[in-house]
């Protein structure tokens, strides 16, 4: 597959280190965001076993990610579903334990649907489990950015330093792009960074982090989840949607100085060396 207009193809993960602190909120709206760019963007629902961004998205799948590993399926395509504004989801199955234990020959199989997929793509999200699990690192060792989603208390927090420094010291990630979700205020989501900045300054003195956005909490936002639409297309101007689409444009425009032309092969072929 190849990105399209010539401009270099990117791979990101939304993580967290426990549950609860809006990881799938955040990875639906900033898909869409990215779509309403005009990018042609792909929602990859990588929480095996217990998946609902095609909930947040309204959608309803007829063939998940589940039919493609068993075999009922042979193609990507025969699972991807249109969500707003072009956005393509890959939408995993939920309360499927099996989905969550893949065996090898299973995760060769979904790589290998990855890899055939031949259509135009420019970026790929994938919203992984919460926690530290082999999917959680395999994806994020495999994607060019690590999102990390944490929000103002103490065991999300510290879930969140154990995410970064198992990924770091196990599988050689670096560079951490933090999202402070849900705060009161700005100060809140300031303190959070000098926090989560001191412990990995202390013991982690490689990795680097960088504020990649501060969500504050959001009435709008609410809202959206009720009615199963991301903020970004029901309350664009809402402060959440203000900052999912202002992050959206960050991305896009550093998008320009990335390094891999090769489409998501670069995402499958990392993969194949994590399996």
């Amino acid at each position: 597959m190849q990105p399209t207009r010539n401009r270099p193809f990117l791979s990101l993960a939304i993580a967290s280190g426990k549950g609860g602190v809006g990881k799938t909120n955040v990875a639906v709206n900033l898909s869409v965001a990215l779509a309403r760019l005009g990018r042609n963007v792909m929602l990859f629902d990588a929480d095996l076993g217990l998946a609902n961004a095609d909930l947040m998205l309204g959608l309803r799948p007829t063939k998940t990610l589940h039919d493609l590993v068993a075999g009922r399926v042979e193609r990507l395509e025969d699972v991807l579903l249109p969500g707003p504004d072009g956005l393509l989801l890959v939408p995993s199955a939920s309360g499927i334990g099996s989905m969550a234990n893949l065996t090898p020959a299973e995760h060769l199989g979904l790589i290998r649907a990855f890899s055939s997929y031949d259509k135009p793509l420019d970026i790929l999200v994938v919203d992984t489990a919460a926690g530290v699990h082999d999917s959680v690192t395999s994806f994020c060792k495999a994607v060019q950015q690590v999102f990390v989603v944490v929000c103002d208390e103490p065991a999300s927090l510290t879930d969140a330093y154990a995410l970064i420094k198992v990924l770091h010291q196990e599988h050689g990630v670096r560079r951490f792009r933090i999202i402070c979700n849900m705060l009161r205020d700005i100060e809140s989501g300031q303190r959070l960074m000098r926090k989560l900045s001191a412990v990995c300054a202390n013991y982690l003195p490689d990795v680097v982090l960088e504020t990649a956005a501060m969500i504050p909490m959001d009435d709008k936002l609410r809202l959206a989840v009720q009615r199963r639409q991301p903020v970004v297309s029901l309350y664009p101007g809402s402060p959440a949607g203000r900052v999912f689409n202002d992050l959206a444009r960050r991305i896009d425009a550093a998008r320009g100085g990335a390094t891999d032309l090769g489409g998501i092969g670069f995402f499958v072929e990392r993969l194949l060396q994590g399996a």
